[in-house]
């Protein structure tokens, strides 16, 4: 019996070595549908076409895979990050150009949670790789994870007058409760009832907030 083009094309792939991104972009699209519970080993390994037991070829275990997806989902939630960043007419001015990056870290930071509920939760479904400095599989494309663009951010303030030397060690982690604290306000507590325009409109004021009180 002749075996399908798209199993050949699978088996194919796998036996080129593919089958632990695969089984990744499985597990990201479980997650996105339903979050870090959705992630199932054994489903992964049948949507990337492949019998369960060769997931555990590259997965010891389910909390294996759920490890490598919130990594990969920290990836996009960095890529998402540096696109607002892109996105930005600088202000001539290097004062209100730092705030303006350090707005934009922080409002690319609300959309992907915003946009992308299930990968968010599931980014930060195990705390591991959480600060993802130095964590390669957890950057963008600028080779910066989210928190280190929040850390760049704040430096280029400090370089500009905006923020005082003395004050800047350790205040991405400040930054970072704030606006994380409102980003799962917005998916998975009160504020989630909000129109979109009233949650962009707060997540600004939220952000100017922390630029002229850090």
């Amino acid at each position: 019996m002749t075996e399908s083009s798209s199993q050949a094309a699978r088996r194919t792939t796998y036996r080129h070595g593919a089958l632990k991104p695969a089984l990744i972009e499985a597990g990201l699209r479980l997650a996105r549908a339903g979050g870090p519970d959705a992630i199932v080993l054994r489903e992964a390994a049948r949507q990337a076409g492949v019998a369960p037991n060769a997931a555990y070829t590259y997965f010891a275990d389910r909390n294996a895979l759920v490890d490598a997806v919130a990594t990969a989902a920290l990836a996009q939630m960095a890529t998402m990050m540096a696109a607002e960043l892109d996105d930005l007419t600088p202000s001539a001015d290097p004062a209100m150009a730092a705030l303006q990056r350090f707005r934009g870290v922080g409002i690319g930071y609300l959309r992907f949670a915003r946009t992308e509920p299930g990968l968010f939760r599931t980014a930060f479904t195990t705390g591991r790789n959480a600060t993802a400095v130095g964590v390669p599989d957890a950057a963008g494309p600028t080779g910066r994870s989210g928190i280190e663009l929040l850390g760049d951010a704040l430096d280029e303030m400090v370089a500009a007058g905006n923020l005082p030397a003395e004050r800047r060690p350790g205040a991405e982690y400040l930054v970072w409760s704030a606006v994380h604290g409102m980003a799962f306000l917005a998916i998975d507590g009160p504020l989630r009832t909000l129109p979109d325009d009233q949650l962009d409109a707060m997540g600004q004021r939220m952000l100017d907030m922390i630029g002229r009180g850090i």
